[in-house]
C-alpha cells in the first residue's frame, strides 16, 4: 500500500510515477472509509483497531428490582451502604448535605441486581436519561468564564456528597472487590480551604473494582483549593462516566504536593483496566482533562470509548486575563494538555469539542499528546496503539498534536507506539503567541532508543498554524526510520517553518535539513504524502520541493472557504466555487467533512 520513500526522485517525476501513486492512495481511501463505516465494537478504522467491547449503560441494563431505602438529612448513609443488599435502591434526600468519606463495599452482586444510588428527585425533574446535567440542577445559573449552561431554570433537585478534610480521597471510595454500582442525580464535592483532595471518586488504594456507573454527576473540586481528580480509574474494569459535569480541578504552580490535575485519570496499576465509557460529559481540569498512563502499571487498558464531551479549561486560569483566578496564593493553575494517552489501547476519540490549553509550565501547549511512556520506569509495558480520532474540533491553543516514542530523562523505554488514524478533525486558532508555545499543526518523532513512531494517517483534517506544519525529528543510525505515514486529502497553512527539525541529536537528526521531500525520504521507510493542499508556502519551499501529487494554494482566499474568519471558529466547509470541492483523491472535498462534523457535534457544547 505504502511507496518507498526512495521511490520518489525529483529528476524522475514521470506521468507513470503520479499515475502509481494516485491509483495507490484511492485504493488505501477506500478500504479506509469502508473500515470508517463499522459503528459496533470491533473492526478497523485505517490502521487502528476499534474497541472490541463497548459498554451498554442505559438503566433499562443497570436493573434494580429490590427495596428502596430513603436516606434524610442528617442520617448515617455509611450504615446504609452497609446493609444494602444486591437489587436495592438508596434514595438520598434532595438537596440534603451528607458530609465525609463514605466506602460503597463489595456486595458481589451480578448483572441482574445492581445498587443505584441516586438523588429522591424524581426522573421528571432531572435531565433526561442520555442527557447531560449541569449545575443548573444544582441550583446554579451560570460559572464565571465557562460557556453559558442556558438553564431554563436553576433548582437544586441533587443530593450533595461532600469531602470535609484533606490530605485524603472521598467523599466516594470503592472497597476492593465492589462492583454493580450506578450513582445518579448527585453533587459529588469538597469543602472549601481544607487541603489537598486526591480524588472526589474512586476505588480504595491498589484495591479492584467493576461495573460502576457515574450517570448526570456535578463533579466539582473549588474555585482556588487543589482537587487533583474528579474520578480515579485506579485498578477497573467495566466504568461509566456519563453525562456528567466536572469543574474545578486544577494544581497550583510551585505547589509541592500536587502537581498534576484531571477529571478524569487511569491506565496505572497492577490488575487489568478497561474497558472504559466516557461518553456527553463537560470535562474541566488544569493538567490533562482526561489522561490514561503516567505511573507504574503492569497492564494497558484497553476498549476506551470516548464520545460527544466538552473538553475545556477556562482562559480565565491564565494569568494576566480579565477575571483571573489563581491559586489561594495567587500563583496559576498548572496547565498541561486537553488529552493524553501514556498507556492505552484501542481508543476512540470521535465527536468531541476540545478547547483551551497554553505553555509556560513543564509543557509546551500541545492540545493532544499520545506518547507512550514508561514512567520511572515502572512500565516497561507502557504503550499507545490503536487509537483514532475523528468529527471533532480542537481549538484554541499553542500547538496541535504531539506523537512520539521516547524515553524518560532517566532512559527508561516504552513497549510501543503506533497505529494511529487521524481523520475529518479541524485544529483551528493555534497560535503561539497568545497561548505560550510553539504554534505547531502534528509533531512526529522518536527519541533516542525507543521504538518509532509507525502506521499514523492523517486524513481530511483542516488545520492553521501560523509557524510549522510538521515538526519531525529521528536520530536514524540509532532507532532505525519510523513507517508508513499517511498525510492525505488535508487543508494546511503551511506556517513560516513548513516542515522542520525538533532538533534533537543536530545533524545526526533526520530532519536536519528542514526540506519536506528530503526530510520524508531520510526519516520514513515508507510513506504517502499527496492529495494535500498547502497554503501559502513560503518561496524557499516551492512546489519542487514537496512530494508530488498535492496542491499549493497561494493564499487562504484562494481555497474559498465559507468563512475562515482568520482561522478562528470559521465555517471551513468549501465554497461551490473552490478548485478544491470534490477534488479529494476519494471524491470528497479536500479537508474535514465540515457537515460531518458538525451533526457529530450538534448537542455537544
Amino acid at each position: 500500500m505504502f511507496l518507498p520513500a526512495n521511490a520518489v526522485d525529483t529528476r524522475k517525476r514521470t506521468s507513470e510515477i503520479i499515475a502509481v501513486i494516485v491509483t495507490l492512495l484511492l485504493c488505501v481511501n477506500a478500504a479506509w472509509h469502508t473500515a470508517n463505516a463499522a459503528t459496533s465494537a470491533g473492526g478497523y478504522d485505517g490502521p487502528a483497531a476499534l474497541p472490541r467491547v463497548l459498554i451498554q449503560t442505559a438503566m433499562a441494563n443497570t436493573p434494580a428490582s429490590g427495596i428502596t431505602t430513603s436516606v434524610k438529612s442528617g442520617e448515617k448513609l455509611q450504615t446504609v451502604l452497609n446493609n444494602a443488599k444486591c437489587g436495592d435502591t438508596i434514595l438520598l434526600e434532595s438537596g440534603a448535605t451528607f458530609s465525609g468519606a463514605f466506602t460503597f463495599p463489595n456486595k458481589s452482586c451480578d448483572d441482574a441486581h445492581w445498587i443505584i444510588v441516586r438523588t429522591s428527585s424524581d426522573d421528571s425533574v432531572l435531565p433526561p436519561e442520555g442527557s447531560r446535567l449541569t449545575p443548573c440542577y444544582a441550583g446554579v445559573s451560570s460559572l464565571p468564564g465557562r460557556p453559558a449552561l442556558k438553564c431554563s431554570s436553576a433548582r437544586n433537585v441533587l443530593a450533595k456528597l461532600i469531602m470535609n478534610r484533606g490530605a485524603a480521597s472521598g467523599p466516594v471510595i470503592f472497597a476492593s472487590g465492589a462492583n454493580h454500582y450506578r450513582l445518579l442525580g448527585l453533587e459529588i464535592t469538597r469543602t472549601s480551604g481544607t487541603g489537598l483532595i486526591y480524588a472526589l471518586a474512586s476505588p480504595a488504594g491498589g484495591s479492584v473494582t467493576s461495573k460502576i456507573i457515574y450517570d448526570r454527576v456535578w463533579f466539582r473540586g473549588t474555585a482556588h483549593d487543589e482537587t487533583t481528580r474528579g474520578v480515579q480509574l485506579g485498578g477497573s474494569t467495566y466504568v461509566s462516566v456519563i453525562d456528567s459535569f466536572f469543574t474545578d480541578f486544577h494544581c497550583v504552580s510551585g505547589s509541592l504536593s500536587c502537581t498534576d490535575a484531571q477529571a478524569i485519570n487511569g491506565g496505572i496499576g497492577n490488575h487489568p483496566m478497561g474497558p472504559y465509557k466516557i461518553v456527553n460529559n463537560f470535562l474541566e481540569a488544569s493538567g490533562e482533562n482526561i489522561l490514561l498512563g503516567g505511573g507504574a502499571a503492569t497492564y494497558t487498558p484497553a476498549d476506551i470509548e470516548i464520545r460527544h464531551n466538552h473538553m475545556f479549561k477556562p482562559l480565565t486560569w491564565m494569568r494576566d486575563q480579565p477575571g483571573y483566578v489563581g491559586g489561594v496564593n495567587g500563583n496559576p493553575f498548572t496547565v498541561k494538555n486537553l488529552f493524553e494517552l501514556k498507556n492505552a489501547q484501542r481508543v476512540l476519540l470521535d465527536g468531541n469539542i476540545m478547547e483551551n490549553v497554553w505553555g509556560g509550565f513543564t509543557q509546551a501547549g500541545f492540545a493532544v499528546l499520545l506518547t507512550p511512556k514508561n514512567q520511572g520506569g515502572k512500565c516497561s509495558i507502557c504503550k499507545v496503539t490503536d487509537i483514532t480520532l475523528r468529527n471533532g474540533t480542537i481549538s484554541h491553543m499553542a500547538a496541535s498534536i504531539q506523537l512520539g516514542n521516547g524515553p524518560t530523562d532517566a532512559g527508561a523505554l516504552p513497549l510501543d507506539g503506533g497505529r494511529y488514524s487521524i481523520h475529518d478533525l479541524i485544529f483551528d486558532d493555534i497560535d503561539g503567541v497568545k497561548y505560550h508555545g510553539p504554534d505547531l499543526f502534528v509533531q512526529l518523532s522518536t527519541g533516542n532508543g525507543a521504538p518509532v513512531l509507525h502506521d499514523v494517517k492523517i486524513n481530511h483534517v483542516t488545520a492553521f498554524p501560523s509557524s510549522t506544519s510538521f515538526l519531525i525529528g529521528d536520530i536514524v543510525s540509532l532507532n532505525g526510520k519510523m513507517s508508513n505515514l499517511m498525510v492525505s486529502n488535508s487543508i494546511v497553512l503551511a506556517g513560516n517553518y513548513p516542515m522542520w527539525s525538533t532538533g534533537a541529536g543536530g545533524t545526526f537528526n533526520c530532519a536536519t535539513h528542514d526540506s519536506p521531500l528530503i526530510t520524508l525520504n531520510a526519516c520514513f521507510s515508507s510513506y504517502v504524502f499527496a492529495g494535500n493542499v498547502l497554503i501559502a508556502t513560503p518561496s524557499n519551499y516551492p512546489a519542487s520541493s514537496w512530494p508530488v501529487s498535492n496542491h499549493f494554494a497561494s493564499t487562504v482566499s484562494a481555497v474559498q472557504f465559507v468563512n475562515y474568519n482568520n482561522g478562528n471558529a470559521g465555517n471551513y466547509a468549501l465554497l461551490a466555487t473552490s478548485p478544491y470541492k470534490g477534488a479529494a483523491m476519494d471524491g470528497k472535498d479536500i479537508g474535514a467533512d465540515v457537515t460531518t462534523i458538525q451533526t457529530a457535534l450538534a448537542r455537544v457544547r
